[in-house]
């Protein structure tokens, strides 16, 4: 029989227990040691029926036993102790109270998924762990943030295959009471709520829940509410669910709704209001859109509401292909804004045309959400220092006239947060070594460059541990494998095999990550007999643990799984290899530690970074990996191996796997497996364990989030709340009037004439000249400009490189022509073919770039002479 109605029955807990219950709802829990022994000393049998959730552990604790707990002086003392951490965890000052610069009230943080913890299943992949571990590494700096993002009653899929191994879809159904969140609540008791206007009079309304991760508060929407009707409740049912206008519902709740969820939070609780607002990738683009609306209702108008949200907005792309970005009909967007629908204040063509793909090879009739939320950010970034390049390259057409090396989109790049990937076991060997309170600041503010004390670990407990961590993997490993044939239809008298799956003395390698085509999960499969003599080598044996998921919609990515898994299938290799379904945060924290090698071989550069190795890494476990992402940044043959990549633009694709995939080979052949097992004296493998010390002294350090997220604050959140201080209305006003005048004048803009003191071809190094320019100015004066002296070293076709700008400053005032002199000096230090040119930019105290506005004057061609040859 099935239940008409569903309740969630919350135990009561002896008053001397109460405080469990705040230990329970702070996730701090996920990456809090000490709070989950705890939890796990309640019932270890249950606990782990609980998947190491304790609010799900709290609900099935029988009431004896916590009656038992409750008259236990030494639990009651331990959770006392535990109870007091988190306090002053949660009210201590650190790393960003330390800070002497006035640095944001609040930051608010938006992404359409969260990876906190395995209990709040609201990720499908890198881009929510990422997110997690922001808002994590956020808590532990102190640093105020407010994180934004959507409740799916799916989640994302749960994984499984069939006999044949074809990937299977199944979508839980999450009931936000037996979830670690809690209602929002005005005073009256009454749930909170955000409403949006849908065309045809109707609405669409969302409760809003709190997971509070740790001193950060996590906003999520719910849209599954009786006001709504049957279609709107659906709005987020499944992470990434859906056709296009579902999608657009998706992110209108996102963003429009996010902000008035800040807003309402800040409202009920006293939290500042946020000075910054960060877009996630392009998904929550709309809460500009809501953030005018406020300001015009405040009375600005649109252009000047405009500059003040972009001042204060920091978006991040993650995408490094066109084809990965959202993008709507345009029509489609139209219709769910303006008088009749959402924002009914604002001009309908003035949100279309900040969506508008209006650079060469872009089409006029879809909505692109990256290209609006760049225009409604100041600033930008990308998440490593190729994937920023790469972005500049990609999004160059909004910024004509300019380089991509000028296009004004940076890099910071990602990082992952220790305490939460950072296996027990290591986490130990390093307290014993420096302290446990060295060893958290070390791993959770990550304001080293290299972490030393690693040079004190003996060979032989690094090797211990390895292997220790390679026993638990393979036991895990065991277990999952016989749960996974079991639900592909076997019985136990066909599983016998699975209890001599693996070695725990035989080199481990893992690929765990979604599976899309770029990542080429198959790669490895390439010339099979090669492989399979990798993994029988009488001496020198690999083995491979290998997991991930295709989406629901990609029948490429899941023919791909089903090729790897029947390979894997193979009774000749089968105890060598294998595959895991439902890859989530569960298994990769197992599977990190205890892999030896960690493989990576996406086709170069569609990698935007690629954390999964630095988590490997933070665990001493060596990268494989082609050069992209954050790998071809931080890559050293100290710590690593780099796949030599085939990406000529003659090479097909067929042609290029081959290619990569036998340079694979031979790495594994030639270099890795030799290194692995190859003993030295004392009966260990030297070279390899020095080189699990230089990624832990080396690597370690760089890959943090907590260094990610200072970068973030020093580099973007701070400039961010200083210009969104200075944009007060007059400024604002003024800005906005500023811009129009300079876009109206520039076509009398002009580089007119340019003269140096020195007219040999060749001169020597150090040499300073004079520079004099003479250009027209229109309508414009000095002060709306700056002329600028580019130099740099030249190529073939003069083109310059490396190249180095110096502002030339007006000499008197206009000629009788209108014409203005600029000079100043221009000094070649560098050797080799030289050259310089002159332009001009807008110039505005409140511009964060040169290049913001998109406008520049160059000399024209029969201006442009041969570069300065240099000896």
């Amino acid at each position: 029989m099935k239940a008409i109605r569903r309740f969630t029955v919350r135990p009561v807990l002896p008053e001397p227990l109460r405080p469990l219950s705040d230990l329970a709802r702070n996730l701090r829990w996920s990456w809090h040691a000490e709070t989950r022994d705890l939890f796990r000393s309640v019932d270890p049998e249950r606990w782990a029926a609980a998947g190491g959730d304790p609010v799900r552990l709290l609900g099935s604790v029988a009431a004896a036993r916590l009656g038992e707990l409750a008259a236990d002086r030494a639990f009651l003392d331990r959770l006392a102790a535990v109870a007091a951490d988190l306090d002053a965890y949660m009210t201590g000052e650190r790393w960003y109270q330390a800070q002497t610069e006035r640095l944001p009230a609040a930051v608010a943080y938006f992404s359409p998924e969260f990876g906190i913890t395995a209990a709040l299943p609201q990720y499908s992949g890198g881009l929510g762990i990422l997110a997690g571990d922001h808002l994590k590494a956020a808590s532990d700096l102190g640093a105020p943030l407010i994180g934004v993002g959507l409740l799916y009653r799916h989640g994302y899929f749960r994984q499984s295959l069939s006999r044949d191994g074809w990937q299977q879809e199944h979508y839980p159904v999450l009931d936000p009471n037996e979830l670690p969140l809690d209602q929002l609540k005005e005073p009256d008791g009454t749930p909170a709520h955000v409403v949006l206007a849908l065309p045809g009079g109707r609405s669409l309304r969302a409760r809003i829940w709190l997971a509070q991760v740790g001193r950060v508060p996590l906003l999520l929407l719910d849209s599954d509410v009786e006001e709504n009707d049957l279609g709107e409740r659906g709005v987020t049912d499944r992470l990434y669910g859906g056709g296009s206008e579902h999608r657009l519902l998706q992110e209108m709740l996102l963003g429009i709704g996010g902000v008035r969820a800040v807003r309402a939070y800040c409202a009920l609780t006293g939290h500042p209001e946020p000075e910054v607002f960060h877009t996630n990738e392009g998904h929550a683009g709309f809460l500009g859109l809501e953030r005018i609306a406020e300001l015009r209702a405040g009375g600005l108008d649109f252009d000047a509401a405009l500059e003040t949200v972009r001042a204060g907005t920091v978006f991040t792309t993650h995408t490094p292909v066109p084809a990965g970005i959202d993008r709507f009909d345009r029509e489609l967007v139209a219709r769910h804004f303006g008088p009749h629908a959402e924002l009914p204040n604002m001009e309908v063509d003035r949100i279309l045309r900040l969506g508008m793909e209006t650079y060469p090879g872009g089409a006029p009739d879809l909505f692109n959400m990256a290209v609006m939320g760049l225009r409604l950010a100041q600033r930008a970034n990308g998440v490593s220092l190729l994937h920023g390049d790469v972005s500049r390259r990609m999004f160059a057409g909004l910024w004509p006239g300019f380089d991509a090396e000028e296009v004004p989109i940076t890099s910071v790049t990602n990082g992952v947060h220790a305490p939460t990937w950072v296996a027990p076991e290591v986490y130990r060997l390093g307290a014993r070594h420096i302290g446990a309170r060295r060893a958290e600041e070390a791993l959770s503010v990550g304001d080293s460059d290299r972490w030393d004390s690693v040079a004190d670990i003996a060979d032989q407990d690094i090797w211990e541990l390895r292997r220790s961590l390679r026993e638990l993997l393979v036991l895990e490993v065991r277990e999952r494998l016989r749960a996974s044939w079991r639900q592909r239809g076997a019985g136990t008298a066909e599983l016998g095999w699975i209890d001599g799956v693996l070695d725990p003395d035989v080199l481990t390698i893992g690929f765990a990550r979604r599976v899309p085509s770029y990542k080429r999960l198959t790669l490895m499969l390439r010339d099979r007999d090669r492989l399979r003599n990798l993994l029988l080598h009488p001496e020198r044996p690999v083995q491979f643990v290998i997991a991930g998921k295709a989406h629901p919609a990609d029948d490429g990515g899941k023919r791909l799984i089903q090729e790897l898994v029947r390979f894997a299938d193979d009774p000749r290799v089968r105890h060598r290899i294998v595959f895991l379904p439902d890859y989530g945060m569960a298994m990769a924290q197992k599977l990190y530690p205890g892999c030896d090698i960690w493989l990576n071989n996406p086709l170069r550069p569609l990698e935007a970074c690629g954390t999964s190795g630095m988590k490997a890494a933070l665990n001493g476990c060596l990268n494989l990996s082609v050069l992209d992402g954050w790998w071809d940044e931080w890559f050293q043959p100290d710590f690593g191996w780099a796949i030599p990549t085939a990406d000529g633009a003659g090479t097909d694709p067929d042609r290029r796997d081959d290619i990569e995939a036998a340079a694979l080979y031979d790495l594994l052949e030639q270099r890795i497996t030799p290194c692995f097992y190859e003993r030295g004296r004392d009966g260990m493998p030297d070279r390899w364990i020095e080189m699990v010390r230089r990624t832990l002294s080396l690597l370690g350090p760089k890959v943090l989030a907590g260094r990610m997220v200072r970068e973030y604050v020093e580099r973007l959140y701070a400039p961010a709340a200083r210009a969104h201080r200075a944009m007060d209305p007059d400024s604002a006003r003024a800005l906005a009037a500023w811009k129009a005048q300079v876009r109206s004048a520039w076509h009398g803009v002009t580089v007119d004439h340019v003269e140096t003191s020195v007219t040999a071809a060749t001169a020597e190094l150090g040499t300073t000249l004079g520079l004099r320019v003479r250009v027209g100015l229109g309508d414009l004066g000095p002060d709306d400009v700056e002329v600028q002296a580019v130099s740099g070293r030249v190529d073939e076709e003069d083109r310059l490189t490396d190249a180095t700008a110096v502002p030339l400053k007006p000499v008197g005032a206009p000629d009788a022509e209108g014409r203005w002199v600029y000079e100043g000096p221009l000094s070649l230090d560098r050797t080799g073919p030289f050259g310089y040119t002159v332009r001009i930019l807008p110039g505005h105290r409140l511009l964060a770039s040169g290049a913001e506005l998109g406008l520049l004057a160059v000399p024209s061609e029969d201006l442009a002479g041969a570069g300065l040859l240099m000896r």
